[in-house]
This record gives structure tokens, sequence and C-alpha cells, in this order.
């Protein structure tokens, strides 16, 4: 009796399927190695070891195109626990180094998911490794600040520490790095899908009553549903591209998206762009990267951060109606309030460390935030900057 040949579904599950137990660890620049069980990816990754404090959200942190150039280490034991699908993404080309959690789920469970969270990160060629003390690695990166790491899944290998070492200390780091143009999208495109509904998923966007041009320096998925689920007809092109590029399309907004890498690098060719847009008088909206990159164009200064802001649990405060918000955020980079001219003032400020997290032109409907309102920590504490934005870009249509 021969055995019926496989169906599609099943050899790619086998694709994807748990390894058999692999070495892993983390190895820093200083020699400092976490060693642990290798998963996901088998393999290497250089990068910035950073922290990320969220409980919840881990497939869309992971898909975050902001973290491009980065290790992400949860400080949440339990990662993997609903598994993963094929909605909760912020792009479908994820860009993060490497992963390190203290315990990772083998047997996930939820009803939409599709996939483990080990068959994921092999999905997309990540490495991870679990079973390492994250509590340790967190106060190292709290009093030092976040090092260059390698992480690696060593399959049947032997561990080669010297190796390891030399490899982490040729990472170059992100400062001075552009790292917008690898994560940007290569041509202008449209978007009218709306935000997740329970049992319907995403519905597309019919009727739009104004125009917002994107510029997509790694944008994510949420920002574009949001935008369109406010009305908004939207075209997203390229961070390389010109004013006349992002005016030929009549926006009567225009959106600086989040995205990763140093913001003074990007702004060698982004900053003239925004100067450009912001005299034409249209609303102008920036998020993260864009909010930073915002701040340069007025001729503010940005700065390398310690630690940086990683997590879903960040409060920040409203200086314009004392209110306090509970949001998510992911930055390594931050504006010097310092620094801001007289035209701008500070609209919000972090309560973990006092720094910017918001400003606006006076006069002028020209704002940004640093954290990410898109996202659901609060979980709609932030939604109103969309609504602001949409309103004032609704006057002009």
């Amino acid at each position: 009796m021969t055995n019926a040949p496989k169906s599609d579904a099943a050899t790619a599950a086998d694709a994807f399927s748990r390894a058999p137990f692999s070495k892993g660890g983390l190895m820093l620049a200083d020699g400092t190695f976490f060693e642990g069980t290798g998963f996901g990816a088998a393999g290497s990754a250089i990068g910035e070891v950073c922290f990320n404090t969220a409980m919840t959200g881990y497939q869309e942190i992971l898909s975050d195109p902001s973290y491009a150039g980065q290790i992400v280490a949860f400080t949440f034991p339990h990662i993997g626990i609903v598994g993963t699908n094929d909605e909760d993404i912020e792009t479908i080309t994820p860009v993060v180094r490497g992963l390190v959690v203290r315990a990772d789920a083998e047997s996930p469970s939820n009803y939409r998911s599709l996939l483990a969270l080990d068959g994921w990160l092999k999905k997309h060629n990540i490495p991870a490794v679990a079973g390492i003390d994250t509590r340790a690695l967190t106060s190292m990166i709290r009093e030092k600040g976040m090092p260059h790491g390698v992480v690696v899944n060593l399959g049947g290998k032997e561990l080669d520490r010297d190796a390891l070492i030399k490899q982490a200390k040729s990472f170059a780091g992100l400062e001075g790095l552009d790292l917008a143009k690898d994560v940007t999208a290569r041509q202008m495109y449209k978007w009218d899908e709306m935000p997740w509904a329970w049992n319907e998923g995403y519905n597309k966007e019919g009727k739009p009553s104004f125009r917002v041009t994107v510029i997509d320096y790694g944008v994510k998925r949420n920002i574009l549903r949001l935008l369109a689920g406010m009305g908004a007809d939207i075209t997203v092109v390229p961070a390389s591209a010109t004013t006349e590029e992002v005016m030929r399309h009549k926006p009567h907004g225009v959106l600086l998206s989040n995205g990763p890498g140093d913001p003074a690098a990007t702004g060698a060719y982004a900053i003239p762009t925004i100067q450009g847009v912001i005299d034409t008088g249209v609303p102008v909206f920036g998020i993260c990267l864009g909010h930073q990159m915002l701040g340069l164009a007025l001729g503010a200064k940005t700065r390398k951060m310690a630690q940086g802001h990683h997590g879903a649990n960040h409060p920040v405060k409203d200086l314009t109606t004392g209110k306090v918000e509970i949001v998510s955020m992911n930055h390594g980079f931050t504006v010097d309030r310092e620094s801001l001219p007289k035209a701008v003032s500070e609209t919000h400020v972090s309560l973990f460390d006092d720094t910017n997290c918001g400003l606006r032109v006076e006069g002028k409907d020209v704002f940004s935030v640093q954290y990410h309102p898109e996202a659901s920590p609060g979980p709609m504490d932030s939604h109103y900057l969309f609504e602001r934005f949409a309103e004032a870009a609704k006057k002009r249509a």
C-alpha cells in the first residue's frame, strides 16, 4: 500500500513546521552572550537591540517597517500565544532583523490563527531566540543604551563566539543611516482598504470626500486604513517624491508617514519636499519619523536616544487640553524641544522622560506627533488626530 501524495496545504505546512531543538543566542558587541534556543529562520542577523514593553500585538510590531535595522526583545515573557494570521500585519515584507523572547508559544490558541509564530518567522526569514533572561537584557539596555548585537539560530551548527562578536562589532549603527529608501514604495499607488471590522475583515472605501497624498517613509497599513475610514481618497508616493510629485495629485492634505533610520539622513532629500508642501498651504500631518522630519523642515534638530521608546503603554500628555493618552511608540530619535523655532509650539510630551512628542505651527494646519495614533493601546485615545487632519483637509475639498 502506498501513501497518498500530500496536498499543497500540507506541503506548505511542513515547510514552516517546528524544527527540532536548536541552539541559539544573542551576542552583544561587548562580548556579553545570552544563550537560548533558536527558532524561526536558521541563521544570524545583526542590528541594534531594543526592548518592547507591549503585551500584545507582536505580529503588528514585527511587521512594522520602522523596525528596519533592529532586533526586538519583548519584555512580556510569553510571545506567540495567539499565533499569526494574514490580517494583523503592517507590511507584507517585514524588515525587522531578529526577535528575542523569554518563551515562545509552540501551540498557539486563537480562532484567527493560521500559522504559529515560529512558522511565520521562517516564512519571512527572521531568526529568533527564546529562553534567555529578557529582564537582565532589558536592565542592561536601560543602563547602557541600545547595544549592537547578533541574534543567532544555529540549527545543527556549532557556536563560534569570536565570529559572532566580530559580526556584532561590524554593525555601524543607525545614526546617519537612511533606511526609508529601503522600505518605501517603489512607485505611486492608490489605497482604499478601511479598518478591520469584527467578522467582516477589511471593507473598501467607496465614496471618498477628500484627497490625501501620503509620503511613504515606511508607512504602516493601519495609518492608511484609518485615513480611508475617514473618507480619504488616498495616493501613496515614494519617500523620494518631490514637492511637484506630491502636489500633482491635488491633495487636500498631506501625511508624512512613520519609518526607520536617522531622520537627518532621510531629511537630506525629504526636507526640501516637506518645506515645499508647507508653502502650498495644505494641511500637513506627521507621524513618528514624519514628525521628526517635519521638525527638521521647520528648523529644529533631532538627536539619538539612549534606549528609545518602544511599547504600547506609554503615557503622553496633550499640553493643549491637559489630557493624558496611552499610546504606542517606536522610535530611537527625538526632536530637541530646545531647538524649536518661535513659530512652532510643543503640543505633547512623554510622561516617562519629558521628551517631545508633538508640535504644531502657529496659525497653520501643520502638526505632528511622535507616537502612533493609528495603534490602539488606549484603545482610541489618539484617533482625534486623524479627525483633526480630516476636518482641515475637508475644508479645502
